[in-house]
C-alpha cells in the first residue's frame, strides 16, 4: 500500500524532546514501513525516517527563529500534498481540522487522526460546516464532545516495543513527566508526593505560554523533596520511569489518550492518574496502577502501590499498546476506505 503520512511542522518527528504527536507519527511510520508498506512522510526536513522524507519545510518550526507566521509553512504543506495526492492510495493528516475543506474536494481516500481535546466551544460550528471527512479518535472519551462526526474508528497509541524498558532502580522516589501547565496539574502532584512522604521528580517541559503559570504557582513549591529535572527524552525516561515507584498524572482536563501512562506502563510502572478523559480506558484499575478522584485516595493509593505487579504491567503494555497493534489497525481502517474506491472502479469497467 502507499501511504503518505502527513505531520504537524511544529516539531520535528520524531521530535528531539517532548512532542507527543509527532513521537506517534514516527512509531506509525515506521511500523507500516517494517509491514512491508510503501511509506511518504511529509515533515520538516529534520525528521529521521526510514520512510520516504517529503521535506516541506528545512526544520522544526519550534527551533526555527526566523519564522514569524507559523501558519504559513502549514498552509505550504498542504499544497504540497494536494499536488502529490494520486500518487497514494491514502493519505493520512495528523493535522485536525486543517485539510478537510481541501482534501473533501479530491478523490483519494483521507482520514485524520484527531491528537487534541475536541471540548472547545469553537470547534462544534467547525466540523458541523466542514465536509464529511474520516475521522479516528485516539480514545472513545476524546470522540464525545462531537457526537456528530464522522469518527469511522478509535485506534489507541502505541510504542514500539523494545524503546522502553524495564530497568533496576531505587524506586524510592515519584515521577511526573510531560509539561508544566494548568491542566497537568503539577501542583497536585507535588502535594501529593509531600503528603505521603515521598520525593517527586519532575521531568517536564515549560512552553512559553506557560511560563507565568510556572513562576508564579509551581517554582514557589519545588525543593529538596520535589525536584525540576527539565525535558527528557526517550534515551533516559527507562531509567526515570523505572526508577519512581509510580507516575503521577492528577490531571485536571479530559486528556485525549495520556502517552505517559504507557510509556510508564512499558517500564513496569504503576500510574496514579485522576479519572478524567481516557484514563479509564487505558489504565486497568488495581493492575497497571490506581484510578483515583482526589488527593486523598492519590495519596492512599501511592502508599499501596507497592502491591502491583511490575511484571504484569509490562505484560499489559505488550499485549494493548506496542506500536505494531497500532499500525495494524490503521492498516485496517486504510484497507475499509479503499474498498468503495474498489467498487467505483469496477463498475465503471
Amino acid at each position: 500500500m502507499r501511504i503518505a503520512q502527513i505531520a504537524p511542522l511544529y516539531e520535528a518527528v520524531p521530535p528531539k524532546l517532548y512532542g507527543g504527536t509527532e513521537r506517534v507519527v514516527s512509531f506509525l511510520t515506521e511500523e507500516l514501513v517494517a509491514l512491508g508498506h510503501d511509506v511518504t512522510l511529509f515533515a520538516s526536513g529534520d525528521s529521521v525516517t526510514s520512510a520516504t522524507l517529503e521535506a516541506v519545510w528545512p526544520q522544526a518550526l519550534r527551533l526555527d527563529s526566523g519564522v514569524r507566521d507559523a501558519m504559513a509553512p502549514q498552509m505550504l504543506l498542504l499544497e504540497r500534498v494536494y499536488q502529490a495526492a494520486q500518487r497514494f492510495d491514502v493519505l493520512h493528516f495528523h493535522l485536525d481540522y486543517m485539510p478537510a475543506s481541501l482534501f473533501a474536494r479530491q478523490p483519494v481516500p483521507f482520514i485524520t487522526t484527531l491528537h487534541g481535546r475536541l471540548d472547545l466551544p469553537e470547534l462544534t460550528p467547525v466540523y458541523d460546516q466542514l465536509p464529511a471527512h474520516n475521522l479516528v479518535s485516539i480514545s472513545d472519551a476524546q470522540r464525545l464532545p462531537l457526537p456528530g462526526a464522522n469518527f469511522i474508528a478509535t485506534i489507541h497509541h502505541g510504542l514500539p516495543e523494545f524503546l522502553l524498558r524495564p530497568m533496576p532502580g531505587p524506586r524510592d522516589y515519584v515521577a511526573f513527566l510531560g509539561r508544566i501547565c494548568p491542566e497537568k496539574r503539577p501542583d497536585r502532584a507535588i502535594n501529593i508526593a509531600r503528603a505521603a512522604g515521598k520525593r517527586l521528580k519532575i521531568a517536564a517541559k515549560v512552553d512559553k505560554v506557560d511560563r507565568d503559570y510556572f513562576g508564579q504557582t509551581i517554582a514557589p513549591m519545588l525543593g529538596e523533596d520535589a525536584e525540576l529535572v527539565g525535558e527528557i527524552n526517550d534515551g533516559a525516561k527507562p531509567a526515570f520511569l523505572s526508577g519512581a515507584a509510580a507516575l503521577l498524572m492528577p490531571i485536571d482536563w479530559p486528556e485525549p489518550f495520556g502517552l505517559v501512562m504507557i510509556e510508564a506502563m512499558a517500564c513496569g510502572t504503576p500510574v496514579i492518574a485522576y479519572n478524567h478523559g481516557s484514563v479509564p480506558e487505558v489504565l486497568e484499575d488495581g493492575v497497571t496502577g490506581f484510578i483515583v478522584h482526589d488527593e486523598a485516595e492519590a495519596i492512599a493509593a501511592l502508599r499501596r502501590v507497592h502491591t502491583l505487579d511490575r511484571a504484569v504491567i509490562r505484560r499489559r503494555f505488550e499485549t494493548r499498546f506496542t506500536a505494531r497493534r497500532m499500525a495494524e489497525d490503521y492498516v485496517e481502517t486504510y484497507k475499509s476506505l479503499m474498498v468503495p474506491r474498489t467498487e467505483k472502479l469496477r463498475l465503471v469497467l
